[in-house]
């Protein structure tokens, strides 16, 4: 290895270290909150390691009357929101790879883009009309906005760099669009299918802002509970950090045991685009 490949190396790691190295404080911060009691929080200086562990903390959130309702309507929004986005968005992008549709990647990119707040107001004001507010229909459907084009832009990205000899042999033999994309586009599309199954869950299951706005009192998600437990009267750090750590949990979990799917996913376009 030469001198040059030698510093490459160490600015790469460097680099890599400054990036991530505030997540990863904030994270571990978090859960030292977590494990602490109230006076140990505020202590100071600030006790990072407590000579006792609050587990009780974490008890009183999960003990919560309200708590395994809150994570059941996430589960539903956000499984339902990632579903019906990957139902939509896997075959548009795969029509609009295939017809090589370049203006309507670039609605999809604006779509992406736009804030989810551009779309609050009107939606607010239909659903205040059907009479759904209060349900967890209208946060499915607004979630939507955000999932599909995040589903829709990484399949055209993936469809892109997948091979035409395979699709091309299999129209020869006589099947038709449909069969092609079914048999043979789809199975070749599993890493990235994971790759936007796996962004479309985060940004469902994070979302706070319409779930705030839309959701009601039984009908609440996880990081709208979160915020509900900030109080003018008092805040206490180690409940509220335990759940923080509670909602991140599902997310962080499906993403260690899906990180070879997302390497893949993430990788396939720069080995299949050469």
């Amino acid at each position: 290895m030469t001198p040059r490949q030698i510093i490459g190396k160490i600015g790469l790691w460097l680099s890599v270290l400054v990036i991530v190295s505030p997540a990863i404080l904030f994270f571990l911060w978090m859960l030292s909150l977590s494990l602490k009691f109230e006076v140990d929080n505020a202590a100071y200086p600030p006790v990072f390691f407590p000579d006792h562990i609050a587990w009780k903390n974490y008890a009183d959130v999960l003990a919560s009357n309200r708590f395994l309702t809150y994570f059941i309507n996430s589960l539903v929004v956000t499984g339902s929101a990632t579903v019906l986005a990957l139902m939509v968005g896997v075959p548009a992008g795969y029509g609009i790879a295939r017809m090589a549709a370049h203006k309507s990647a670039i609605v999809i990119l604006i779509a992406r883009i736009t804030p989810g707040l551009s779309y609050l107001i009107p939606l607010f004001l239909l659903f205040q009309w059907l009479g759904l507010l209060g349900t967890l229909v209208p946060q499915i459907i607004i979630h939507l906005v955000v999932t599909v084009p995040i589903v829709i832009w990484i399949m055209i990205g993936y469809f892109e760099t997948t091979p035409m000899e395979l699709e091309e042999a299999a129209l020869i033999d006589g099947a038709g669009r449909w069969q092609v994309f079914r048999h043979v586009a789809l199975p070749i599309a599993k890493p990235g299918i994971a790759v936007a199954f796996i962004l479309a869950v985060i940004f469902s299951w994070n979302n706070f802002v319409f779930g705030i706005v839309l959701a009601g009192r039984e009908t609440r998600t996880l990081p709208v509970a979160v915020y509900n437990m900030i109080s003018f009267d008092q805040l206490s750090w180690g409940p509220l950090a335990a759940a923080a750590l509670i909602v991140t949990f599902p997310v962080l979990l499906l993403t260690v045991l899906a990180q070879r799917q997302i390497v893949a996913g993430l990788t396939a376009g720069a080995v299949k685009g050469g």
